[in-house]
């Protein structure tokens, strides 16, 4: 359960000062921190301020700022208030600033615990480890100074959060960030938080697919063009072949990763307000210092870093030569970059990639139909992991990019299962028969995996020509065959490319009756099964060009799922 700090909060959270005692060094931070391993810094003994420092803002002055609906008056004194590491003051600043982008209706007291308990069947944290969601980069869960109960508690709120939020399908930055608000707030808090960010209509926070990762990262680089130009002029100067794409890939990776955490805490006052573009801000002034540095300061001459200048960025910004206070004054006084102008740039680029995403879906292309923004949700994911025994998550990610792009943008169902609804055809064609396209995926006794997509209705095997006579074959040339184990290979139509003249052989894509299915034909069936859904054959066909997909080529079923599409 959430802890609760002791004593009036808002009367702590009010008594700032810019001078912190050493016994009260970690005052601010939630019981699962590490404190001992949260350093004060030195940058490079610069000269301290003359004059009496302003006292900082409290958060009820802030409060009140906010209700009055003055954004902007709460935007400068965030910018300009360094409160130390430590300020109790972020315990309430940083759940209000996040809880004004809030879209859904007020979340009542414990909600967030009985979604726990949906989710894990206990609010007790478990001993084990809890498997991430698929939306998350492995490669990031960065806990920064959490203890591992706090690290627990971090696996928990993302995996709430998809299942909340079933839409997030690609989010690297939400991790560190859960991360982040953990350091100052209780679970149930920080979820609250990650819940008005993720759901903010008026303001960009945290990516949430694959496509919105690609736009953000190639708008920075097209900012940093106009911004940056000595810095990007001189980086590819003394490297002549390199790519800014994958610079650029691991821009967010510089803050999130690099920079010392009393910078990324000061960048996080400002950001929970403003949203990503303080991100953005802060990535140009991180180029510059850079290309400064590199000019004067020997660790960074061309020779040490032309070889990997993404990862000397990152080395950069952990040791890098200014204040939080310097960095943000830096990054919020460059001219001409308005949220308009990102927005036109964020915009501009997001068509081009969709423009080129639909090119790639063309007759031509379709077998390379790629679907990097529409994986299946976190709930499908864990839904499918639940009922599948023929598909591993790492199974349904290679299906999943062989799809057409399409198809993609709707979430898998499991209709039919030998496990559940028995090996009888008939009950197959009730189950399946209305639904288009499904994907066939059989597991041997053998354990061989492979399957196909099927393009049209299975109850098309019933309609009549102009004769009077069922048609024997059905199908489109979307229809195609796929191994998974234990080789992993995609068989597509032999048509896709456009070859003329093929013949009537090479266009058998589907064909059934009560007595069995066939997928495939031609000197021989790719796929047959009988119609108690027990034995099979598997042959190389002419409508795929295919070897046969098991090495016997006569199977015995140990398992046979169909898969549908919900909202097509």
């Amino acid at each position: 359960m959430p802890y609760h700090r002791s004593g009036d909060a808002s009367a702590q959270a009010d008594k700032l000062s810019g001078i912190v005692e050493e016994s009260d060094l970690y005052e601010g931070f939630a019981p699962h921190v590490e404190t001992s391993e949260i350093k004060t810094l030195d940058f490079y003994n610069l000269p301290k301020p003359t004059g009496k420092e302003p006292a900082l803002r409290s958060y009820t002055e802030i409060q009140q700022l906010l209700q009055q609906g003055k954004k902007r008056d709460v935007k400068n004194i965030l910018r300009e208030n360094s409160w130390p590491i430590n300020s109790p003051i972020r315990a309430q600043l940083w759940p209000m600033l996040c809880g004004q982008h809030l879209t859904k209706q007020q979340m009542l007291d414990g909600f967030y615990w009985e979604m726990v308990h949906q989710v894990f069947g206990t609010t007790e944290l478990s001993e084990k480890p809890i498997m991430l969601p698929a939306f998350v980069d492995a490669t990031h869960c960065l806990p920064y100074h959490l203890t591992s109960t706090g690290r627990a508690v971090a696996d928990r709120i993302v995996n709430v959060l998809g299942y909340d939020c079933p839409d997030i399908t690609y989010s690297p930055v939400l991790y560190p960030i859960t991360s982040i608000l953990l350091h100052f707030m209780s679970e149930e808090e920080a979820y609250m938080c990650l819940a008005g960010l993720v759901g903010s209509k008026e303001k960009v926070f945290i990516n949430q697919t694959k496509l919105q990762h690609e736009v953000t990262w190639k708008t920075v680089m097209q900012i940093a063009k106009k911004h940056t130009k000595s810095a990007i002029s001189y980086f590819q100067r003394i490297c002549p072949g390199l790519k800014l794409e994958r610079v650029f890939m691991d821009w967010c990776w510089w803050i999130l990763a690099g920079l010392p955490f009393q910078h990324l805490v000061r960048i996080m006052d400002c950001y929970f307000h403003e949203g990503i573009k303080v991100l953005y801000r802060v990535a140009l002034v991180v180029l510059n210092l850079f290309h400064k540095e590199c000019q004067s300061n020997n660790e960074w001459s061309p020779d040490n870093i032309k070889n990997d200048i993404g990862n000397a960025l990152i080395k950069f910004c952990k040791k890098i030569p200014v204040s939080p206070a310097k960095l943000l004054h830096a990054a919020f006084s460059i001219r001409g970059l308005s949220t308009q102008y990102i927005s036109r740039i964020f915009i501009k680029t997001e068509m081009l990639l969709k423009s080129r995403s639909v090119l790639n879906s063309g007759s031509k292309q379709l077998i390379k139909s790629r679907s990097s923004d529409n994986l299946p949700t976190s709930q499908s994911q864990v839904n499918i992991q639940m009922m599948s025994h023929t598909l591993t998550i790492r199974e349904l990610f290679t299906l999943w990019s062989w799809l057409p792009v399409r198809i993609t943008m709707y979430q898998p169902v499991l209709l039919y299962t030998t496990e559940e609804h028995g090996c009888s055809l008939t009950t197959f064609y009730v189950r399946v028969e209305q639904h288009e396209p499904t994907l066939l995926m059989i597991k041997t006794c053998n354990n061989e995996v492979f399957g196909a997509y099927c393009s049209s209705r299975w109850f098309e095997r019933n309609v009549k020509d102009d004769k009077g006579q069922r048609q024997a074959y059905f199908g489109t040339g979307e229809t195609f065959l796929f191994s998974l184990y234990p080789e992993r290979a995609k068989y597509p139509w032999v048509g896709i490319e456009g070859d003329k003249d093929l013949g009537h052989s090479s266009e058998l894509f589907m064909a059934a009756d009560s007595k069995m299915i066939t997928i495939g034909g031609g000197e021989g069936q790719a796929i047959w099964m009988d119609e108690n859904i027990r034995f099979g054959k598997t042959d190389g066909c002419k409508t795929f060009n295919n070897p046969p997909l098991c090495p016997s080529g006569d199977f015995e079923i140990r398992v046979l799922e169909v898969y549908g599409f919900v909202g097509i």
